[in-house]
C-alpha cells in the first residue's frame, strides 16, 4: 500500500488550528482485510478515500474503538434504550431508495453550517460507498416508519461506524447514541470483538458523546491503550 501526505487546510473540528493528512493513494486496489489492518492503525474512511491525521504539532485526534465483549451501558444509555424500546432495528447490505430523503433532512437540519451542505444523491453516494468494502445499513424503526440509518462498515472482526443520520423531528430520542447501542449488540452477536466510532477529539463538544461508551480503548502513539 502506498500513502501520500497532503497539504495543511484549516480544520474541520478546531477552528484555531490545521490539520494535514495521511492519505491511502490507490484505495481501490484494497479489501475488507487490508481496511481491518488500516482500521487497526488508526485510519478511518470517507467514501473510497482512506486517512489518518498527521499533524506535527497536535494530537487531538484520537482513533477510538469499542471492545463490545467488556461493554457495559451507563445509566443514561440504559435510559434512552428504554425511552425507545418502541423501536426496532433492521440489517441491509443494500441501499435503499428511503435513505437519501432522511439524510437529506438531517443533513439541511442539523449540519447546514459544513461541509456537507448542501447535499445532493451524487454526494451522499461518493461519501457511503466503499467500492473494496461491505457496507451495511442498520436501520431504525418505528413501526411501518423508517427513522434512522447507520452507515457500517464490516470487516471480518470489526464493525467500524460511518456515520448516522434519522429524522430531525426525532432528534429528543437520541438515535445517534441508540445507533450505537444497537452497532455494539450486533458487533456482539457477529462475534467481532470491536466497534470502532472514527475520531474522539476531546477539545471538541460535539465529539465527546463516543467517550461516554465505556470501557474505550484509543490509539496514541502507535498502540491502543485503555482509556482511563
Amino acid at each position: 500500500m502506498k500513502f501520500a501526505l497532503t497539504q495543511a487546510f484549516p480544520c474541520s473540528y478546531l477552528p484555531d488550528r490545521n490539520e494535514q493528512l495521511i492519505v491511502l493513494a490507490g484505495s481501490a486496489a484494497i479489501d475488507t482485510r487490508d481496511y481491518e489492518l488500516l482500521l487497526k492503525t488508526g485510519f478511518r474512511r470517507s467514501g473510497e478515500h482512506v486517512y489518518r491525521p498527521h499533524c506535527p504539532a497536535c494530537q487531538a485526534c484520537q482513533s477510538l474503538r469499542i471492545p463490545v465483549r467488556q461493554f457495559k451501558p451507563s445509566k443514561s444509555q440504559k435510559r434512552i434504550l428504554s425511552k425507545n424500546r418502541d423501536i426496532e432495528h433492521r440489517i441491509s447490505y443494500q441501499e435503499q431508495d428511503a435513505y437519501y430523503p432522511l439524510y437529506e433532512d438531517y443533513i439541511a437540519s442539523r449540519h447546514s453550517e459544513g461541509s456537507m451542505y448542501p447535499p445532493s444523491t451524487e454526494q451522499y453516494r461518493q461519501f457511503i460507498r466503499a467500492p473494496w468494502g461491505k457496507v451495511m445499513f442498520v436501520e431504525l424503526w418505528q413501526s411501518s416508519k423508517l427513522l434512522g440509518v447507520a452507515v457500517t462498515d464490516e470487516t471480518p472482526q470489526a464493525l467500524s461506524a460511518l456515520y448516522t443520520f434519522f429524522a430531525p423531528e426525532y432528534g429528543k430520542r437520541s438515535l445517534g447514541k441508540l445507533a450505537i447501542l444497537k452497532q455494539i449488540d450486533i458487533a456482539r452477536l457477529m462475534h467481532k470483538p470491536y466497534l470502532y466510532l472514527g475520531y474522539q477529539i476531546d477539545a471538541c463538544g460535539k465529539m465527546n458523546y463516543k467517550a461516554e461508551f465505556q470501557p474505550n480503548e484509543r490509539f496514541v502513539a502507535e498502540q491502543w491503550q485503555k482509556a482511563l
